[in-house]
């Protein structure tokens, strides 16, 4: 999955007028705290699906941070190792998230990595995290749960009986144009070998 790189926490000219514009709309009431992100996982079924809100992502980013210290990129890998790869938060989400949680008081500046900056979980932060621990642990089961779907879902098996299948087809029906009944006859054995695993 793809995800943008940054040495320098996302403070580059490309995003950081986002950011400034981000902060101005929040303080000034162009923001709310239950908005969802545009940060999407990719479904089973091919379907675009919201991993979190607003408010749910910064949970699970306050959760990680309060384990051990970490930068934005950090964050970013651990929430994608978590998920099997199924999901990455871009970093125009995640610093944003950062900021806020920070002129909140739940985490604060810490160490320095080079021109990273490192951050760490603050009491206000952990009491807070204390507060809503149920949440918090369903949130980490999805991030779970999403590495079990991707698992099922990218088994080598799977895939090879998959290529298989394009082989043959490409193969069958591109050596002339295929007759009408020979297109019914392929739709009719895929479409039952989509309803038998269906009913797996």
């Amino acid at each position: 999955m793809r995800h943008c790189h940054t040495d320098h926490e996302g403070h580059g000219h490309h995003h950081h007028g986002g950011w400034k514009a981000f902060i101005h709309r929040r303080r000034h009431g162009g923001w709310s705290g239950g908005a969802p992100w545009g940060d999407e996982s990719e479904g089973r079924r091919g379907r675009s699906r919201r991993v979190f809100d607003a408010e749910e992502l910064r949970l699970v980013l306050l959760k990680l941070v309060s384990e051990q210290p970490r930068h934005g990129y950090d964050l970013i890998r651990a929430i994608e190792e978590l998920t099997g790869g199924a999901y990455s938060p871009s970093p125009g989400v995640v610093y944003p998230t950062l900021t806020l949680l920070s002129e909140m008081g739940h985490i604060r500046e810490d160490q320095s990595e080079g021109s990273r900056k490192t951050y760490a979980v603050t009491p206000e932060g952990q009491a807070f995290l204390d507060a809503r621990k149920t949440e918090v642990a369903a949130l980490m089961a999805r991030l779970a749960e999403l590495a079990s779907e991707r698992a099922r879902f990218d088994g080598a098996p799977v895939k090879r009986a998959m290529m298989n299948l394009r082989a043959v087809l490409m193969n069958r029906l591109g050596q002339d144009v295929p007759s009408p009944e020979l297109m019914h006859q392929v739709t009719a054995i895929i479409d039952d070998a989509a309803q038998r695993i269906e009913r797996l």
